[in-house]
C-alpha cells in the first residue's frame, strides 16, 4: 500500500498534536483532508484556518460527501483514543474503508526518507525538536514530525523542500512508545532518551515496556547508529553501532555545566573533541542532556561546531516544555507538560536550581487514573521537591474513573506544604496565597488556566 493510492484522507482525532501534523502534511501535499475531534482547540482552529474541515460531533452525516463516495480512494487515520463504540469509526470500518493508525501512516511517509527516530518515555519531544532545529538552522533540507509546537517555527512539523531524492532527506520523527506506535519505524539513526515504566494501562508491566524498546532498536538499519542514554540495556538488541550519552558521562556528555542569567552554559564532549561554551536558553539540567543527544546526531549528520553552537543558542524550546509566561523580580510563572514522576522531579530540580532563594509553588494536575494509581508514591516524592503544592483533581483523558483512585493517593504522601482542590477552585485559592515562583505541571488541560493564574500574580 502507498499513500499515493488515495485522494482523500479523513482523521478521527484530528486535533491531537501528532494527528494534526499528519493532516497538515497531507493537505500541503495536495490531498483533500477533513476530520473529527471531540473538542475544539487552538490546533483545530489552526487547521480550520488552513482550509481543513473539522467537526466536533460524532455524526456520519457531517463527513464530507466526497470522502464517502468511494471507499478505495479514502484513507482513514485514527488515534487509539477513539472509543470502540464511536459511530463514525464503526461506519467507516463496516463499509470497507482503509483504516490506519497514525503510526502506520507515519511509517508509510517516512519509509522513503532518511529517518531519525527519537524515542523515550520522557524527553523525546524536546530532543526531537532540538534535533530538527539543529538541522534546519544549519541549512540542511529536512522534515520533522514532532510531538509539540516549537517556539522557533510555531508548528509541530517541518516540511522539506522538494527533491528527486527523498532518501537523502533527513526526517526527524518523534517515535512514540504509546500503543507500540514506534514499531512502524525503521530508522537510520535513533535516539532513546529513557525507558522508564509508563503507559502501564497499555503495557501491563515495565518488562513489557522494555521489550517494546528492544524491538524498536532492533529495527534500526544495521548500518545505522543508536544514541542511547547511558545505562540503558539496549546495546545487545540492535545491529547498529551504539553510543551512550548523558549529562555527565558516556561517549557524548556535558562538562562545566553552570547557570548564568537563567541560561545553562556547558561544554559538549564527543569522541572527536569538545565544543566549549554552548549557551542553552531553554532551562533545565534535563534539557542539557537532551541537547547532548541532539548534538550527537548533528555531528553524525556532518554539522560543524559553529553550526551546532549557533543552533543551540537560538533554540527557543517547545510549547508547554519549561515555557515561561511571567518572569520578573517579583513573580515567575513557568509551565511544563511533565506527567511522569521522573519528569516532574527533573523539572522541579531545575526550577529550584534556577531560583535557589525563592519559594516555589507547584500546581500539579495528575494525568490518567491508571498512571496515578501506578505511581502515586513516586509522584508525591517528586512533588515534595517544591516548597508548596496545590494538587488538582485527575485529568481522565481517554480513561473512565477507577474505583478508589483519586489525587488523594498522591496528596497523602506529599511532605511539603500542600493543599488539594478542584480546578474550579484554583483561582480563588491562589488569590488567598502569597506566591513567588509558580510552576504549573501536567499533561491535561491545566494550561487553560495559565493566563488566569498570570493575571492573579500580576495583581498581587
Amino acid at each position: 500500500m502507498s499513500i499515493n493510492d488515495f485522494k482523500y484522507v479523513y482523521f478521527l482525532g484530528i486535533g491531537g498534536i501528532g494527528m494534526s501534523a499528519l493532516a497538515r502534511w497531507f493537505a500541503i501535499n495536495g490531498f483533500a483532508v477533513a476530520g473529527y475531534d471531540r473538542t475544539a482547540t487552538a490546533l483545530t482552529d489552526t487547521l480550520a484556518k488552513e482550509g481543513i474541515y473539522v467537526h466536533f460531533d460524532d455524526d456520519v452525516a457531517l463527513i464530507p460527501t466526497a470522502f464517502l463516495q468511494d471507499s478505495s480512494q479514502t484513507l482513514v487515520v485514527f488515534t487509539p483514543a477513539i472509543p470502540a463504540d464511536h459511530v463514525e469509526y464503526n461506519y467507516l470500518k463496516n463499509n470497507g474503508f482503509t483504516i490506519q493508525k497514525r503510526s502506520q501512516v507515519l511509517g508509510l511517509i517516512t519509509s522513503g526518507m532518511f529517518t531519525i527516530g527519537v524515542a523515550g518515555t520522557h524527553g523525546k519531544t524536546t530532543t526531537s525538536s532540538m534535533t530538527a532545529h539543529l538541522l534546519r538552522h544549519s541549512g540542511v533540507n529536512c522534515a520533522a514530525f514532532l510531538g509539540g509546537i516549537t517556539q522557533n517555527y510555531g508548528t509541530n512539523m517541518l516540511l522539506n523542500a522538494p527533491t528527486d531524492n527523498l532518501k537523502q532527506v533527513p526526517c526527524v520523527v518523534e517515535a512514540d512508545e504509546f500503543d507500540r506506535s514506534f514499531l512502524t519505524l525503521f530508522p537510520e539513526i535513533a535516539i532513546v532518551t529513557s525507558t522508564d515504566a509508563d503507559h502501564l494501562d497499555i503495557y501491563g508491566s515495565h518488562d513489557s515496556v522494555l521489550a517494546s524498546f528492544s524491538a524498536y532498536v532492533g529495527q534500526i538499519k544495521p548500518s545505522g547508529r543508536l544514541f542511547m542514554q547511558k545505562g540503558l540495556q539496549l546495546a545487545e538488541k540492535t545491529q547498529a553501532s551504539v553510543f551512550e550519552y548523558s549529562i555527565d558521562a558516556g561517549d557524548y556528555h556535558a562538562e562545566n555545566v553552570r547557570i548564568e542569567e537563567a541560561c545553562f552554559i556547558f561544554d559538549a564532549v564527543h569522541p572527536k573533541g569538545i565544543i566549549k561554551g554552548l549557551k542553552l536558553h531553554v532551562p533545565g539540567f534535563h534539557n542539557v542532556e537532551n541537547a547532548i543527544a541532539a548534538i550527537a546526531v548533528g555531528l553524525e549528520i556532518g554539522l560543524t561546531d559553529e553550526q551546532i553552537r549557533a543552533a543551540i543558542e537560538s533554540f527557543g524550546g517547545v510549547k508547554r516544555r519549561f515555557e515561561y509566561y511571567l518572569k520578573t523580580n517579583k513573580h515567575v510563572l513557568v509551565d511544563d507538560y511533565a506527567h511522569h514522576p521522573a519528569e516532574v522531579a527533573a523539572f522541579l530540580t531545575s526550577v529550584k536550581a534556577l531560583y535557589p532563594n525563592r519559594k516555589v509553588t507547584a500546581i500539579f494536575q495528575p494525568h490518567l487514573y491508571s498512571r496515578t494509581r501506578d505511581f502515586a508514591v513516586e509522584f508525591a516524592k517528586s512533588l515534595s521537591l517544591a516548597d508548596s503544592i496545590i494538587l488538582l483533581d485527575i485529568y481522565p483523558a481517554r480513561e473512565l474513573p477507577i474505583e478508589g483512585v483519586s489525587s488523594d493517593l498522591i496528596f497523602q504522601n506529599i511532605t511539603c506544604d500542600k493543599v488539594q482542590c478542584l480546578k474550579s477552585e484554583l483561582i480563588d485559592i491562589l488569590k488567598k496565597r502569597t506566591c513567588d515562583v509558580v510552576a504549573t505541571i501536567g499533561a491535561g488541560d491545566i494550561d487553560r488556566y495559565i493566563l488566569s493564574i498570570k493575571e492573579v500574580l500580576q495583581t498581587t
